[in-house]
């Protein structure tokens, strides 16, 4: 049976450059209504990936398919059906923002009887209306991200793939184009480049990690939460025991000394003693103060995905 909601399929995507290889054998797909961030360190590939599925590079081996129609055999086909904002936005400063979605409009074929209303819709969608008639140079770089994505969108394309759309904003501008990159999934499968490693929890519902060209890490957002669950819990007394004592508690199978009476306890990810260890911390009158459990950031996540797996190919050229 057909997925019609499948939009992507990328199959052991390479490209080289000489002897360097800036992505090697990339699998993944993306489907309507989803957001799928692709994360990654600067120059671990992701931008040379976005060039690829967009047809803006040519692979070195592999397949794309586009909705269904092959990247390669049929360009054109598959092209129309992607929009594309590359981390540059490609805007022409000394036109008007109608001027230049009408240019756009135009050099994505859309019929002369309905650029009016596609104009329209994408500066409603963006927030564009209210500075349609000026020009682009005068708006601030975040007004000019939108209208990059304006035109993205301009044709309606059932893929739109964003590489690296915050860089440079301010906060408010962020949020601003992170509340519109979720709209877009509700119409289009949306692909987002970055390396901001707090816009993928923020906007995504799959994330994968490149790193050296190479995928390490694909899954959904929920369950990159339950990874970043710390199997560690803060502690801090009035009057602790020892080191060795705590220890010994039920539960705990390390624990380290960070001064001034607060220890951090290592424990078992199946299993959190933390409502054991203050009932032993009241009964014993220790003076319990702190306790409470680590969460691992996004950021040490990624650290210890991206080490274990350069780990691995450090062991393998070993053997």
């Amino acid at each position: 049976m057909t997925n019609n909601n499948l939009l992507i399929t990328v199959e052991h995507l390479s490209r080289h450059y000489g002897p360097i290889q800036a992505v090697s054998h990339v699998n993944f797909e993306l489907n309507r209504g989803e957001v799928l961030g692709f994360l990654g360190p600067n120059g671990a590939g992701k931008s040379t990936t976005m060039q690829m599925i967009t047809g803006n590079l040519a692979p070195s081996t592999g397949k794309i398919s586009i909705c269904g129609i092959d990247l390669l055999d049929e360009p054109k086909m598959a092209k129309a059906e992607i929009g594309y904002l590359p981390e540059q936005p490609p805007v022409y400063r000394d036109f008007t923002v109608d001027e230049y979605l009408d240019f756009c409009a135009r050099i994505n074929r859309i019929s002369k009887d309905k650029i009016a209303r596609a104009i329209d819709q994408a500066k409603q969608r963006c927030g564009l209306t209210d500075v349609s008639k000026r020009l682009i140079a005068n708006l601030s770089k975040g007004y000019q991200q939108r209208v990059g994505i304006a035109q993205a969108i301009i044709h309606s394309p059932a893929i739109v793939v964003l590489d690296e759309p915050t860089v440079g904003l301010d906060p408010i501008q962020i949020r601003e184009i992170r509340g519109l990159i979720r709209e877009l999934a509700s119409e289009h499968g949306v692909i987002l480049s970055t390396h901001i490693l707090p816009e993928v929890q923020m906007t995504c519902d799959r994330v994968q990690i490149i790193n050296k060209g190479k995928l390490v890490y694909s899954d959904d957002i929920g369950n990159l939460d339950q990874r970043m669950r710390a199997t560690t819990l803060l502690l801090e007394l009035r009057t602790p025991p020892t080191e060795t004592e705590l220890a010994k508690l039920p539960g705990v199978s390390q624990c380290e000394a960070l001064g001034h009476n607060r220890f951090r306890l290592h424990h078992d990810t199946e299993q959190n003693p933390a409502e054991q260890i203050a009932e032993q911390a009241v009964k014993a009158g220790w003076g319990l103060l702190e306790l409470h459990s680590e969460r691992k950031t996004l950021e040490q996540v990624f650290v210890e995905i991206t080490s274990s797996e350069q780990l691995s190919v450090e062991e393998g050229h070993a053997a």
